[in-house]
């Protein structure tokens, strides 16, 4: 095992949360709500870290305007953030936080999880990790846990398992064959019953490895790192394309595996995933806030604030919260950020209602 003194953790944090509007908006994103029970998504993920790693090899990856309102629900200090002036991806991000890692210790391995995940029981994840970090260190790869899929689920990229890795004992690792990206419906069956692997993007890596892979797989990323060893973060994140950690690197390194996941996850990122992680009524409704229904079946509603009534519907999505109120069919919810191309400004960011989201209050 990896002595534990070599472990840090990013947290990635970033984004505006696009597809829980009206109730996420940019001043407070999805990660600041309580989407996966009572506590906002980023709270429950650094919690869940603490039990990791100390605080002080922890840092969370986020916008300027994301810190304040982070630090005011999870108590870390400043210096617990690594800032992006500029929304670039997960590329150029995790390339600066394994920087600043291997600059604090070079042989230091690096667990990368995002701020808005349902992950339980934390036990298992964290042995999951542990086993990660274990073959990460020994193999010198680029690690991804894999999700054993329950469904033939489209909105997730899925990985090919190749060769086996030697592995602790109770966990499964292979080496990556292909990474696929969001499959159709009849290709997403298919995937299910061979064997493939959701991508959860929880990352574990030395983080020299990863800056070697960097150097060889992304000239786009690596050529601005520089601007670091300059001390002008600023001028890293002007120079650096926008650009996924999966493209610029994983998809084209031959040093990629996976350790499978022993625990239930799931991504929070559509409305379809509140539906699947809160409890339904009889008629399948998922319902929060003060909703009345009648002959109404499988409805999602969320009422922040005021009254919702349902009568004689089937499928909807429907969220009011502050001066908007969201209605549409649920089978269209995962394009939700796609229709938000078409709102005025003004109404990307409406009033917020009572302050606490669902659950709290």
């Amino acid at each position: 095992m990896t002595p534990d003194h070599l472990i840090w953790v990013t947290v990635l944090a970033g984004g505006a949360g696009h597809r829980f509007w009206p109730l996420s908006t940019p001043e407070r994103p999805k990660q600041l709500l309580p989407l996966a029970g009572s506590r906002p998504l980023i709270v429950d993920t650094i919690e869940r870290m603490r039990g990791f790693v100390p605080s002080e090899r922890l840092r969370v990856l986020a916008g300027e305007e994301l810190v304040a309102p982070i630090r005011a629900v999870t108590g870390l200090g400043r210096d617990a953030f690594l800032v992006e002036s500029r929304a670039r991806g997960t590329g150029p991000v995790l390339a600066r936080a394994a920087w600043e890692v291997a600059r604090h210790d070079p042989r230091a391995v690096m667990v990368s999880v995002h701020s808005d995940h349902l992950i339980d029981p934390v036990e298992r994840f964290l042995d999951v990790l542990r086993a990660a970090v274990e073959i990460a260190g020994r193999e010198q790869l680029l690690l991804t846990v894999a999700v054993p899929p329950t469904r033939p689920e489209t909105g997730y990229g899925y990985i090919r398992p190749g060769a086996a890795l030697d592995a602790p004992a109770r966990h499964r690792a292979y080496r990556v064959d292909a990474f696929v990206e969001k499959p159709g419906p009849a290709t997403a069956a298919r995937y299910l019953e061979e064997g493939y692997r959701w991508n959860s993007g929880i990352f574990v890596w030395p983080a020299l490895t990863f800056l070697a892979e960097v150097e060889r797989c992304a000239p786009e990323v690596d050529r601005a790192l520089t601007r670091l060893e300059e001390g002008d973060c600023a001028a890293f994140f002007e120079e650096v394309p926008r650009i996924s950690v999966d493209v610029a690197v994983l998809e084209r390194s031959g040093r990629v595996g996976c350790v499978d996941a022993t625990f239930r996850w799931d991504d929070v990122g559509s409305w379809e995933s509140f539906a699947r992680n809160r409890p339904a009524d009889e008629q399948g409704n998922v319902l929060d806030g003060e909703v009345h229904l009648a002959a109404a079946t499988g409805n999602v509603a969320l009422a922040t604030d005021g009254r919702l009534a349902l009568f004689g519907v089937d499928g909807l999505l429907v969220v009011r919260t502050g001066d908007v109120t969201l209605v549409m069919p649920r089978s269209e919810s995962p394009h939700l950020k796609r229709y938000l191309r078409e709102l005025p400004e003004h109404l990307l960011r409406p009033a917020a209602g009572r302050d606490a989201g669902p659950d709290e209050g």
